[in-house]
């Protein structure tokens, strides 16, 4: 099993054929909505990678709240774990999608998200400490997360922090990271060295574990991963697709990579197979709905090894 502390959103898209500058409006499509979070996408691709996954959140008492929950317990997520705060609203993220890229600008309004606690966590700490492997990222309350990499040491389980979106993070924290995921924008800001390509990616993961985290992983978009790691150092290229939309993409990878970590992977075949995974999310759209099966995965995989 695999238990994941986070964040629960519901995603209100709009696909647009630029950005706007500020104080500027522009046509997009109609309003879609999917369901998403960073953590909740995380606990979405554990299961769609067909492993147990268990999620520990917050939503709201509103519709958004309930849709969430239900389509975690349909891809087989073990939703007990995530409280339902009254006079809160659940999460939602207002995402911009262009057209002719697939990439996305992002606003998150946490709701709910903001209110768990280190001591909700605690509460839910047996699903920690039977887990194969924790994952938290940083849209809830940092208490939360660290309550939950502290947990997850204490009882030996192997801890894994998206430190996502960017806050500044003290060296106690990472210490008490297995393996930390960064993108490269925010590897750049916790490392103090721009992550520009595989040289300065590998100079700032090199940065992140001289400050404790024991393994690193700079995720780099169509570029593929930096893992810098006890077992292995080196880069894992991404798959070439044609991408429609990015949301998720990084959250596809962490799922896929955790799985096969708790399955016994070696670093860097998980890394191909997060790899993997985040190559064909990219080719749909939306957060969850874009996250692949695990056949789908390994038959690209195969596609690729032939």
């Amino acid at each position: 099993m695999i238990t994941v502390v986070g964040s629960l959103n519901m995603d209100l898209i709009i696909r647009v054929p630029r950005f706007p500058t500020p104080g500027e409006a522009i046509h997009g499509d109609d309003l879609q909505t999917a369901c998403g979070g960073k953590g909740a996408n995380q606990a979405y691709a554990v299961a769609r990678m067909g492993q147990p996954a268990c999620m520990i959140g917050c939503v709201g008492t509103d519709a958004f709240g309930e849709a969430m929950l239900a389509n975690l317990r349909a891809a087989g997520v073990d939703t007990q774990g995530v409280i339902r705060r009254a006079g809160s609203a659940s999460g939602t993220a207002m995402i911009l999608v262009h057209d002719a890229t697939g990439q996305n600008e992002i606003v998150v309004a946490a709701g709910a998200n903001r209110t768990l606690t280190a001591a909700d966590v605690h509460a839910a700490a047996d699903r920690l400490t039977e887990a194969d492997a924790v994952i938290a990222q940083l849209e809830t309350s940092l208490a939360a997360t660290e309550a939950a990499m502290t947990i997850a040491r204490r009882a030996g389980r192997r801890s894994i922090l998206n430190p996502a979106p960017f806050a500044p993070l003290d060296d106690a924290l990472l210490q008490l990271c297995d393996y930390l995921i960064p993108n490269e924008n925010e590897a750049s800001r916790l490392a103090g060295v721009e992550v520009r390509d595989l040289e300065s990616a590998a100079a700032a993961a090199q940065a992140l574990r001289l400050r404790g985290a024991r393994n690193v992983l700079v995720t780099l978009g169509e570029n593929g991963v930096w893992v810098d790691a006890e077992a292995w150092r080196g880069h894992v290229p991404a798959f070439p697709v044609a991408a429609v939309d990015t949301v998720a993409a990084g959250d596809t990878f962490i799922g896929a990579f955790a799985t096969r970590l708790a399955e016994g992977a070696p670093v860097r075949e998980a890394a191909q197979f997060g790899c993997a995974a985040a190559a064909i999310a990219v080719t749909r759209p939306g957060a969850q709905p874009s996250i692949p099966s695990r056949e789908e995965v390994e038959s690209l995989l195969r596609a690729h090894s032939a």
